[in-house]
This record gives C-alpha cells, structure tokens and sequence, in this order.
C-alpha cells in the first residue's frame, strides 16, 4: 500500500497495483473513504475508533467498532453505500446487538431506501465545506410536529455516545422537505414534548366530543319536543279536516269534486297507487276546494278520513294547510312536479322537522284527463225491480245495494247487476269491506 491525499484533504492509504487480495481491497474508494471519516469523526467525539473489527463468532465485522475508553459501551459505525435490503439491515444490526454491539448506520447517497428502517442518518457534505453534516435522521419536536436539526458528523456522533440523543419512532408529522422516516434520532426531552403534545391533543378532542354530544343530545331533544307538538297539531288539524268532509257531504256540494274526478290529470292512478301500495281504499273528497289542501285534491277513506292529498301548490302552503299536509301523504301526477313542490318549499324554509312524504304517480305530462264518457245507448243499463249489485274496485269484485245517496266508491266506480247483466246507473253503496272473489290483475 502507498499513502494518498483526496481532494478534500484527507489522507489515506490505497493499494498498490498488482498487490495481494484483501478484505480492504474489494471495497470502493468511497465505501474505504467514509470509513476513515466515521473513524476520525469518532475519535473527535472521545471514542477509541478501530477498523475492521470482527465480531465473537466472526459472523459480521464492523466497518468501524467506537467503544468507550473506560468500556461500558460499543457501537459499531457501519458504512453503506452498496444496495441492501430492510430486512438484510435489520437482520445485521440484530446479530451485532446479540454480541452486546449497538450499530448506527450511514451513507451519503440521497435517497437510502432503508433509512430509518434501522438507528441511521443519511449523510451530505455542504458546497464549500470540507465536513459531513447530517442531513436526515436527527430532528427536534417544534410546535406540533417534527424538524430536521442540522449537525456535523462529530457531534453527532458525540451526542450518540453520551446517550444526549437516542433512537424514536415518531407518532407527530415530520415536516420533512423529503420523506418521513420510521425511526429517527432525537434528545429525550424532545420525546417527552412529543408526549406532553399528544395528552393535550387527547384533552382537547376529549372536550370537543363532549361538547359535539352535549349539542347533539340538547338538538334531539328539542327535536323530540317539536315532533310531540307536531304530533298535536296534526292530529288536530286531521281531525278538523275530517269534520270538513263531513261536512261538505251532507252539503252535496260536488262541483269542484267531479271537476276533480273528470279532468285533473293522474287521479285514478293515484287511487290505484293508495290501493296497491298502502292498502288503502280511497275516493276523492267532496271536501275539495277547501284551502286546507292548498291547492290539491283530498283523498279520502271510506270513513271520510283524509289519507293523501294530490298535487298541492307549494305557494299555498301555510297555516291550517301547513299543518295538515305535513302529516299526510303528497301525491303528484310525476315526478318533476313532485321536484318542484320539494324545491320550492324547501326554498321558502318552510319545512316539517322530519320532511314532507312526497309520491308521484306517471300520469300524462300535459293536457286535460279526457272525460269519462256517457253510456251510450248500446250498453245495457239496468232495470230490475231489485237489482243484484256488484262492484269491480281495484281487481275485486264487492257486494253492493240501491241506495239513497252516492258512497264515496260511486264517484269513480259502477256496479253491475248480477240478475239482467246491465250497468246500475243510480246511486247505490257498497255493502261490506270483503271482496266476494278477486280476480286477476292485467299483468297475470
């Protein structure tokens, strides 16, 4: 071998040409170079610094073993500049922990991808200058997270041997200009501000969710107060929508019901759909044109009880219609009808707590329903002194009888006699709510 200087300065041995095969002498210039920098940089630091130092069983060997002059401690300085694996790394620095060796490792390369796998810092040497600096792997906890501190080599490493800094696993943001690592180095006060940080965070969402539940709970219980008095004024508003109809029938005053039945568009459907769907038997109402409706046509049971409304106006919803409709089923002759009622009345915040139940039905987009049209002469019409009635509603058939006065099923359904066959055109009634015999529906 022959003694050399590098560019920077230091100087070194290399191999003569044509020399012997050795350990040394596979290694690059730059591995053996910063081996001789980690070794000078550890003896600066107070540490006896050897090269090449074999372990017990001979089955790793230290690039450089620092150990304590009085020996309490040794930590081999390992440098890596060749590509490894994290478990390879792990594996080594588990085996030299094994003999009682603690390992810290290096390289200047500038993206290690084991970096922090293991106690490491990656390594740099600043334009100008002659000394390694750390430039990643030693950090400090500043504010809410983790920063890089900058540092040479050697006091680095004097840190390290007095135990003033020591490995951590971050569990704060490292507001790195690169990436985060597993492990870093940091001082152990800086360990116990990271922990004083996460108690304090910890007391703060703990006040924050106690709070957020407090309002929750407060929000559902005034909730559950205006749901009780809604409760009330539907019911209320039910019932004197009831006494209406009531009322309206014993006055006959059906003008605006047949406009209803003949040419407001979606109607039937709409009756089927209660049918089908609810199991409700409706009619329209002769209540209709009442401004508790805001517009739309009530729907009623055979009790004369309201159970839906079809296509109210939005812009007459308020008062005694606000309260009423807010408690019923809405039923619109399509769907962007049914858009627009929700649009609107969402648009003048003037909503139920729990919504409007809206439906819609795919009646005809426009134009007036057609008429139903008279019995012509052709059809039988019949004229039994004591007719035999039945009735077809929503595909069965129900036993009915001559009466005095139109029920609420004769607006929308004729009878016909069992005994001569023909159309019953006088008012009549249905007798019970059983179905003689259900026939098939279309479909089947």
């Amino acid at each position: 071998m022959y003694a050399k200087t590098s560019h920077s300065g230091l100087r070194f041995f290399a191999h003569a040409p044509g020399a012997p095969t050795c350990a040394l002498g596979l290694e690059s210039v730059a591995h053996h170079l910063l081996k001789l920098e980690l070794a000078t940089a550890a003896r600066e630091a107070g540490a006896h610094a050897e090269l090449e130092v074999p372990g017990p069983d001979r089955t790793w060997r230290a690039d450089v073993l620092a150990t304590d002059p009085t020996g309490n401690w040794r930590t081999a300085l390992e440098a890596q500049l060749a590509p490894i694996t994290s478990a390879d790394i792990t594996a080594r620095t588990e085996k030299m922990h094994t003999d009682g060796v603690t390992s810290i490792w290096f390289s200047d390369r500038p993206r290690p991808p084991w970096l922090g796998t293991v106690p490491s810092v990656r390594l740099e040497r600043p334009e100008g200058t002659k000394n390694l600096t750390v430039a990643e792997g030693l950090v400090k906890f500043s504010a809410r997270g983790w920063r890089p501190v900058p540092a040479g080599l050697p006091q680095f490493l004097t840190w390290a041997f007095a135990g003033r800094i020591v490995t951590h696993t971050p569990r704060t943001p490292l507001w790195y200009p690169q990436r985060s690592l597993a492990t870093v180095w940091t001082a152990p006060q800086y360990i116990a501000a990271e922990d004083t940080h996460l108690l304090e965070e910890e007391r703060r969402q703990h006040e924050y969710e106690t709070r957020r539940a407090a309002l929750r709970a407060a929000q559902e219980k005034k909730r559950d107060e205006i749901r009780a008095k809604n409760a009330i004024s539907r019911a209320k508003a039910l019932e004197e929508a009831t006494a209406a109809e009531q009322a309206a029938r014993t006055a006959q005053t059906g003008r605006l019901r047949e406009v209803a039945i003949r040419f407001r568009p979606g109607i039937d459907p709409t009756l089927a759909k209660l049918a089908d769907e609810h199991g409700v038997t409706a009619t329209v109402g002769w209540s209709t044109g009442d401004p508790r409706y805001a517009g739309g046509v009530p729907l009623v049971d055979e009790n004369g009880v309201p159970v839906a409304v079809f296509d109210p106006d939005p812009g007459r919803v308020r008062g005694h219609a606000f309260r009423l409709l807010a408690g019923l089923l809405l039923i619109f002759p399509s769907q962007p009808s049914q858009r627009r009622f929700e649009k609107a009345t969402k648009r003048a915040k003037r909503r139920p707590i729990d919504g409007y139940q809206t439906g819609f039905v795919g009646a005809p987009p426009s134009g007036p329903a057609r008429p139903r049209p008279h019995i012509s002469s052709s059809v039988l019409i019949c004229t039994c002194t004591t007719p035999q009635l039945v009735a077809r509603i929503q595909n069965a058939e129900y036993p009915a009888e001559p009466s005095d006065q139109m029920g609420p099923a004769a607006a929308l359904f004729r009878p016909q006699c069992r005994a001569c066959g023909g159309k019953y055109e006088k008012p009549w009634r249905r007798i019970g709510s059983a179905p003689i015999n259900r026939t098939s529906s279309p479909e089947n």
